[in-house]
């Protein structure tokens, strides 16, 4: 697979498939190349019509790690990828990788050409003090090579009953989700940063491309709430509720949507 550079000389493997303006896909926390069939599927309806660019975020599958961790460094991680899209992109962010587009928005801003966010994992309800708590906590895992541990708590923090976790632990793709599992202190970083204080960040304002924030209708209690409080920060976001999806979405109903979208703001 392709392999680019980041500043700090980081390498990020990615794959490029179709043909027009660019869309960089940027995975949530668990996600990178090897699980992730679902943004696959999505980038073949859209290949007809756009350049689709899937990446392994740092840490994950064919890219490298440095430390410490920052989330700048991710954002330059985009950086090069939208050089090596032609200087200018679309972003598409999937939960916690939605809240990293933004950050690419407001920090690269002329070089991002319009953002879609589906679920941003933002809790309104949630101090900004809880948040920290649970960055500081999954970072000290992280340092003490504790991957596994995180990855299980991670799935159960998020729902997944505990019979089903014991299987999916004894199932044979367990080892490519407890690989990654050190790089979920990279997601709770983002999440702590961008609700610190408990109010949008001031930075959000310099993301004046037009952004789409989408979510279902029947994901998880909080993600409507969500999506509302990360659009109110934004001067130009708009917002989409889509009947019957949850945190999985069916890629054939969402393609369609960021095809209309970033056909309109290209």
């Amino acid at each position: 697979m392709p392999i680019t550079l980041s500043s700090d000389g980081t390498p990020i493997g990615y794959e490029s498939r179709g043909t027009g303006p660019a869309i960089i896909f940027i995975a949530g926390a668990t996600q990178y190349r090897l699980v992730d069939q679902t943004s696959g599927t999505m980038a073949d309806d859209l290949a007809d019509r756009f350049t689709v660019i899937q990446y392994d975020r740092r840490g994950r599958g064919e890219s490298g790690n440095a430390s410490p961790y920052t989330v700048q460094r991710e954002v330059e991680d985009l950086e090069a990828l939208i050089e090596v899209a032609g200087g200018r992109a679309g972003l598409f962010g999937m939960s916690s990788g939605a809240l990293l587009a933004l950050e690419a928005g407001a920090s690269l801003r002329d070089k991002v050409s319009a953002i879609v966010l589906y679920e941003p994992p933002v809790d309104p309800q949630q101090s900004s003090e809880a948040c920290w708590a649970q960055c500081d906590q999954m970072a000290t895992l992280a340092a003490s090579g504790r991957g596994e541990e995180m990855m299980v708590n991670f799935m159960s923090g998020v729902g997944m009953p505990a019979e089903a976790l014991a299987a999916f632990r004894q199932s044979p793709q367990w080892p490519a989700y407890a690989a990654v599992g050190p790089t979920l202190a990279h997601d709770f970083r983002i999440m702590a940063e961008a609700t610190d204080g408990n109010r949008q960040p001031s930075r959000w304002m310099d993301i004046t491309m037009p952004v789409l924030v989408v979510n279902g209708d029947n994901s998880f209690p909080f993600i409507d709430a969500g999506a509302a409080w990360v659009a109110a920060g934004l001067p130009n976001a708009s917002r989409q509720v889509l009947s019957g999806q949850d945190h999985r979405f069916d890629p054939h109903v969402l393609a369609p949507i960021l095809a209309k979208f970033f056909a309109q703001t290209n």
